[in-house]
């Protein structure tokens, strides 16, 4: 009894292998560019939400945390701050931005009360595209 055989052969597959690759170098850059935009709608989500924080905590103590002491005030009350009634995030950290940098906080502010930055993909100030600043002063 002889028995029967079938699976691709090397020309088949070299041809879906490229086929792919074709649908790949198409479809890739719009994927990217994307997943850019994503990071940077994410990252103005998060000011948002470090606002409202930042907001609350506010109204509990009628103050913004200063430099020295920054956002991590808004999970820890380590310097017994008269009012305090946080953690003022759910997680135990202060979120970080989408490129997993610190957000940049000044209290005073320059623009506003206080400003809050994250410095983009590059993590400096200035930039364009993945690389540009995004702020919680401009909408």
């Amino acid at each position: 009894m002889k028995k029967s055989t079938s699976g691709f052969t090397l020309v088949e597959l070299l041809v879906v292998l490229i086929i792919l690759g074709l649908v790949a170098s198409i479809a890739g850059p719009n994927v990217m560019k994307y997943l850019g935009s994503s990071k940077s709608k994410t990252a103005k989500l998060q000011i948002k939400e470090i606002e409202s924080a930042l907001e609350l905590y506010f109204l509990d103590t009628g103050q913004y945390p200063p430099n020295d002491q920054g956002l991590n005030l808004l999970i820890k009350n380590e310097v017994s701050v008269m009012g305090w009634n946080g953690p003022y995030f759910k997680q135990a950290d202060v979120p970080k931005d989408p490129w997993g940098f610190d957000y940049v906080y000044l209290m005073p502010g320059e623009h506003a009360a206080f400003d809050l930055v994250s410095l983009g993909a590059d993590n400096q100030p200035g930039g364009e595209n993945d690389d540009k600043d995004i702020n919680n002063w401009e909408r």
